[in-house]
């Protein structure tokens, strides 16, 4: 096992440069996700710590050794593919012991290690089935086991639940997590499913642009999201353009003090959410931390509008609410709430929490 250090690594192909200066650091044993649309530069960041694509500049190291010019085959890591990447002659037995083999292991120390990895998949009794006989999700965990059977320092997974169904995608998250926890393995998870990064990860870097534009907790990027580009990319928020004139901040205050906005003409409670806050700022709304009113009376840190629609969805409610400046705001109502059941075309308040966001560009 081996914690990672990535230090100011760049990358570039052609002209264009797809890692900028990137650094970040990954501890023993973490489950960390990178996330991100494509294009974002994180499956080259994760082909750059496998070794397949070497850095223009900066440094890669597990724990205190530099990996940055060694081979892929003598950096002891396992790989999982977006396309399982299996050998199609052989049997699902042979897949796995193929780097045990390459590492001259004794045949028998190959046929225990091979049956636990396979019984740990619950894939043992189809050892000798070949991929093309094997559903997509049996190739996965076949895959899976394949990496983990040479027991790596570090494991790399680029995108390896996209081509599953949806309740495959599920089951696999399961069966990904107990395993990596149980053999206390250090593994890179690439994606752009924010909802298996939240799900899985015990910490995530967002990348945009080839660099980090946020890391953290999977409850901290969601509560606490630096700039519009992360609160959209974790999770659903209305993200609102508030005004220059419009951010009023106490003088002297630091990053966490209240702000005062204006939206529709009226003035809102909010908090300072980042360093770069200027004058103009964007106003964070998640859709859930919305409440909504009977038009009258006014109460504070409130906002008239109409109901465009309304959706019922079973645990929620959703409701997307014309404001008095023709803009949109979405709320959602989750089961048990007590206040009344608004239909299209009623008046309403909407309730702007004094603790949302308002974060620079």
């Amino acid at each position: 096992m081996a914690s990672i250090t990535i230090d100011r690594v760049v990358k570039q192909f052609a002209q264009q440069t797809v890692l900028q200066n990137l650094s970040l650091h990954v501890p023993d044993g973490a489950f960390f996700t990178l996330l991100g649309p494509s294009g974002c530069g994180k499956t080259t960041l994760l082909r750059c710590i496998a070794g397949f694509n070497e850095p223009d500049g900066g440094r890669i190291l597990f724990d205190q050794d530099d990996v940055t010019r060694v081979s892929t085959h003598h950096r002891d890591i396992g790989m999982v593919f977006q396309d399982y990447a299996l050998f199609p002659d052989k049997s699902a037995f042979d897949n796995v012991a193929y780097g045990l083999r390459a590492r001259k292991v004794t045949k028998g120390e190959i046929t225990r290690r091979v049956n636990e990895a396979l019984d740990r998949v619950s894939l043992l009794a189809l050892a000798d089935r070949y991929p093309a006989q094997m559903s997509g999700g049996q190739r996965q965990r076949v895959a899976l086991a394949r990496a983990l059977v040479i027991r790596p320092r570090v494991l790399l997974m680029d995108e390896p639940l996209s081509n599953l169904d949806a309740k495959m995608r599920l089951q696999m998250r399961d069966v990904i997590l107990d395993l990596v926890r149980e053999a206390g393995i250090t593994t890179v998870f690439v994606t752009h499913d924010q909802e298996e990064a939240l799900a899985m990860s015990d910490r995530i870097a967002i990348m945009d642009r080839g660099s980090i534009a946020q890391l953290g907790t999977p409850e901290e990027l969601y509560a606490t999201p630096v700039n519009a580009y992360v609160a959209d990319f974790i999770g659903s928020a209305n993200v609102i353009p508030v005004p220059a004139e419009c951010v009023d901040r106490e003088a002297g205050a630091d990053a966490s003090s209240r702000v005062r906005y204006l939206l529709c003409g009226q003035q809102l409670d909010g908090v300072q959410g980042s360093d770069a806050l200027a004058a103009q700022g964007i106003l964070i709304a998640r859709p859930e931390a919305l409440s909504l009113m009977a038009p009258a009376p006014h109460v504070p840190n409130a906002i008239a509008g109409v109901v465009l629609r309304r959706q019922y969805l079973g645990f929620k409610t959703a409701y997307r609410i014309r404001l008095h400046d023709d803009s949109e705001i979405r709320v959602e109502l989750h089961a048990g709430n007590t206040v009344a059941d608004f239909q299209a075309g009623d008046a309403v308040q909407v309730l702007v929490p004094a603790d949302s966001r308002v974060v620079g560009h």
